[in-house]
């Protein structure tokens, strides 16, 4: 029952969505990239909102994230597939 419980809190905390775009390799590293994102940005809100982060901090961390995905993008190539 702790295996369950514990696969269970698992998918709620760490939940993933499966791709449904062309697949190809860049495309599913870069969903990857996204939701390993949207996952780190929900923890520096949910960490604001229990006053352990400025908004300063906040911001400061969510641009780095942002600039981190944004170079994951063009380092795949995929700017230039979605173009193709």
């Amino acid at each position: 029952m702790d295996h369950y419980n514990q696969v269970d809190k698992n998918k709620f905390l760490y939940h993933r969505h499966r791709y449904l775009g062309e697949l190809t390799p860049q495309n599913l590293v870069f969903n990857a990239n996204l939701q390993e994102f949207s996952q780190s940005v929900c923890y520096i809100f949910n960490l604001h909102s229990a006053e352990e982060l400025s908004s300063q901090e906040c911001y400061e961390e969510i641009e780095l994230l942002w600039q981190q995905l944004a170079q994951s993008y063009k380092a795949l190539g995929i700017e230039k597939n979605a173009t193709s």
